[in-house]
């Protein structure tokens, strides 16, 4: 069963900007064949909006496990949680982050959630992953 699943899209903003690559194409191939820019712009364009929604990668608490993106961590591994946002989240990505962190990053994603993993076999001590909503993360985990 699923207690939380989110997929890290790309926003809107950032679609728009990749939508550059067409003007780009048609610089570069309409001297050589107007058929030739149009449709390489238009491929250009929808290539880059299929990579950008098939890459997206998920978040997702179940009853047995933690996954983020291709990664999963077993919920008996779990040991604490914390979410932060704003300022803090930041500085977890930035100043106080451990070299040996597994990380999951998206620049357009704000929050992020610390989940330290309670492997002594494991030589990550915790995983930061950027999510929208690190409170209900943090809840589903918990409960």
């Amino acid at each position: 069963m699923t207690l939380y699943r989110e997929r890290l899209w790309a926003p809107p903003a950032l679609y728009l900007a990749t939508a550059l690559v067409i003007p780009a194409s048609l610089l570069v191939f309409l001297p050589i064949s107007v058929f030739a820019g149009v449709l390489v712009a238009i491929g250009m364009y929808v290539g880059i909006v299929v990579l950008l929604w098939a890459l997206a990668p998920a978040v997702e608490v179940t009853e047995t496990e933690f996954r983020a993106g291709k990664a999963h961590l077993p919920r008996t591994l779990v040991g604490e949680v914390a979410g932060f946002e704003g300022a803090e989240a930041t500085t977890q990505r930035g100043p106080k982050l451990d070299a040996r962190a597994w990380t999951l990053f998206r620049g357009y994603v704000r929050g992020v959630v610390r989940v330290e993993v309670a492997d002594p076999a494991d030589p990550t001590p915790y995983w930061l992953v950027s999510v929208r909503n690190p409170s209900a993360v943090v809840a589903a985990l918990r409960s």
